[in-house]
């Protein structure tokens, strides 16, 4: 599985911006997929995730009522909407994916995906 993450730049406060993440190699549809974000000196933390039916949303507090994660499944591509943007959701994000199974989807958690993109710097101004 590929994961080729896009659409960061710089965006003034208030502002939005839509992140795209591009999937190859795995049928889309069995995947389970989340996003992340790393800001300079911090761990990275999770942002949004869906399951592979797409059933089941998650977002942390800090973005929820700010940010929509969704799917296109005709173009194998996910995406996270960014509305209202602080300056405090600077950071490069992350797309991720895994493989769906029975397991737990322990979906904020960095360890329980295999597949990450590259990362995509999203930078808002005060």
């Amino acid at each position: 599985v590929q994961l080729q993450a896009s659409g960061g730049g710089l965006v003034q406060a208030g502002g939005s911006l839509r992140l795209s993440c591009a999937i190859s190699g795995r049928t889309f549809s069995s995947l389970n997929m989340g996003w992340f974000r790393q800001a300079p000196g911090k761990e990275r933390e999770f942002v949004a995730a869906f399951t592979w039916s797409g059933s089941s949303k998650y977002y942390a507090d800090s973005v929820k009522g700010r940010f929509t994660i969704s799917r296109d499944n005709a173009k194998n591509t996910v995406y996270l909407q960014m509305n209202s943007l602080k300056p405090e959701d600077t950071a490069v994000y992350y797309c991720a994916a895994v493989r769906a199974s029975a397991i737990v989807f322990h979906f904020g958690l960095t360890r329980a995906y295999d597949y990450w993109g590259q990362g995509t710097l999203v930078t808002v101004s005060s």
